[in-house]
């Protein structure tokens, strides 16, 4: 099986792909969070962990590379928007919630097959993401579908489904101009 390795700049690609340009690796670290201050709600190194373990279970098994990506891409789509990381906040708090009413243990302390029952029992792998519906509803859009944006908008996402480059990333038009089978 083929492994694709996510890195910051997939990260950064992705950003600019979400219309955040202007960004580079070095200052989009977790830390980079809590310097905001004023109204912006701060995501905890818990929210992190609780964000790399929904991804792991999200994502690909053939993806490696998950923190970095994912710090990157949360810091940088988030540190302009306080309202979507008060959303993100909120949302990681519901499925902490929800793993410990109905499995005894937070999310980070179940193992992989019993995270991604949490996800399925929820529902959040079939309702429709809305930032104004009920908590599952934001869950699917405040977690799992920037997760998901935020892999599919990268090259190696791209890769994944076979996309040599997706949109957003340089060089499509060679691509797709290009006879199959020739590099």
């Amino acid at each position: 099986m083929t492994e694709y390795e996510l890195t910051r700049r997939d990260a950064i690609v992705a950003l600019s792909t979400a219309g955040i340009a202007g960004l580079s690796a070095t200052n989009l670290t977790w830390g980079a969070l809590d310097d905001e201050g004023g109204d912006q709600v701060p995501l905890t190194d818990h929210h992190r962990d609780l964000l790399e373990a929904v991804a792991a279970v999200v994502f690909p098994s053939a993806v490696s590379g998950i923190p970095a990506f994912v710090e990157t891409y949360v810091v940088g789509r988030h540190s302009e928007d306080p309202e979507r990381l008060r959303g993100m906040a909120d949302s990681l708090a519901y499925l902490d919630g929800y793993a410990q009413r109905w499995h005894d243990d937070p999310f980070l302390e179940l193992g992989p097959e019993q995270r991604e029952t949490v996800l399925t029992s929820m529902g959040a792998d079939v309702v429709d993401p809305d930032p104004e519906g009920g908590d599952v509803f934001q869950f699917r859009f405040y977690v799992i579908n920037e997760l998901l944006y935020a892999l599919y908008s990268s090259p190696t996402g791209g890769e994944l489904l076979g996309l040599e480059n997706p949109q957003g990333y340089p060089g499509g038009t060679d691509s797709y101009q290009r006879p199959p089978g020739r590099e």
